[in-house]
């Protein structure tokens, strides 16, 4: 069996503004620093072997805390990256919805079916960051890994493991710097922990 933990990135300037980021690189902020050291604290004693992370700044950096924590580097994986939003990135919610009307009403409601203004659809995120992760899960036979990902694509590959609908990905909360952790057994994935932010208490 190998042990997949999922983290999300900590907190983006971005995030607090609203703002789609998808492939922009957006900087995490002094409390999305604190985030990462606080879920990197967390991990601190989990028997992790590697860290992988998506290859845009602000994952690369919460994945670095955890590395840190055991003596570990950070290998970037392109496959883990954002839902590819394209111009809707650097856009609210409403700047989106006064200009595509239509789409953005679908986007939450048929989001399996939807593919943005010079973007992805849900499926191929899905298709390149759930084939990164069985390429790590070969690669750690009988391991615990962390990958450390943003909120679209882990849902993504929750809803693989768990044989949801694409639809459905919005029914799966992300908050900054969330743990999930997926079992992986031969035929099988065992989702044992979703959307944990205990570390954050306090915050």
């Amino acid at each position: 069996m190998t042990r997949i933990i999922l983290v999300r990135h900590g907190q983006t300037e971005w995030n607090m503004q609203f703002k789609y980021q998808g492939h922009s690189e957006v900087d995490l902020t002094p409390t999305g620093v604190r985030q990462a050291e606080r879920v990197a604290a967390r991990l601190a004693n989990e028997p992790i072997c590697a860290v992988y992370s998506s290859d845009l700044g602000r994952a690369l950096k919460t994945a670095e805390h955890i590395a840190l924590s055991h003596h570990l580097s950070v290998t970037p994986v392109k496959g883990l990256r954002e839902y590819h939003f394209g111009e809707w990135e650097g856009l609210t919610f409403q700047q989106i919805s006064e200009r595509w009307p239509e789409i953005s009403v679908d986007f939450f409601k048929n989001p399996d079916s939807v593919r943005v203004p010079g973007g992805e659809t849900f499926g191929e995120v899905k298709a390149r960051a759930e084939a990164s992760v069985r390429k790590l899960v070969d690669l750690h036979p009988d391991q615990t890994v962390v990958l450390v990902s943003h909120g679209g694509t882990i849902r993504t590959i929750l809803c693989a493991a768990l044989g949801l609908h694409l639809n459905r990905v919005w029914a799966l909360r992300q908050d900054n710097t969330a743990v999930n952790i997926i079992e992986y057994y031969q035929e099988t994935a065992i989702v044992t922990l979703v959307n944990d932010i205990h570390h954050l208490s306090g915050e």
